[in-house]
């Protein structure tokens, strides 16, 4: 079990962490090590659910980019990865699931599921979808009468 924990620690790019007690580490840190103790037991799927909340926006980012390194390794498991927030899809992911009152209202590959119009559909607003280096962004459009 040791060994195995080392091996998922160092996969997870943990490994210098492996004696630091818990209450030490930082909520990033403690969203990798929860997701190296799922895949001890070998999921064909792991399913994140808002895994950025209460990270700022540096640990973000490097969360997110451990999650792109993570979903592209031979072996990985299929990620299911909930957000409500656009910039934290990354590259590897590769279709969408859009949501409105809790129902699916799109879903496909993103390139064709992930665009303005069905993102305002689902959002109720209209709002407007860039890409760019393989990342999400989104301009929310407000009514004038919003605006004030």
């Amino acid at each position: 079990d040791r060994r195995a924990g080392r091996a998922i620690l160092k996969r997870i790019e943990c490994l210098p962490l492996a004696d630091r007690p818990w209450q030490h580490l930082s909520q990033g840190e403690r969203q990798r090590i929860l997701i190296g103790r799922a895949l001890m037991a070998k999921p064909k799927l792991l399913i994140l659910d808002e895994p950025c909340a209460g990270l700022d926006p540096v640990a973000r980012e490097h969360f997110l980019q451990f999650l792109n390194r993570l979903a592209r390794q031979h072996g990985a498991p299929a990620l299911v990865f909930v957000t409500h927030h656009v910039e934290e899809i990354m590259p590897a992911f590769t279709h969408t699931l859009l949501l409105k009152n809790g129902r699916v209202s799109a879903t496909g590959k993103m390139k064709t599921t992930l665009t303005s119009q069905n993102l305002s559909e689902s959002f109720g607003n209209k709002v407007k979808l860039e890409k760019k280096g393989g990342r999400y962004a989104l301009k929310v459009k407000l009514a004038r009468k919003e605006m004030m």
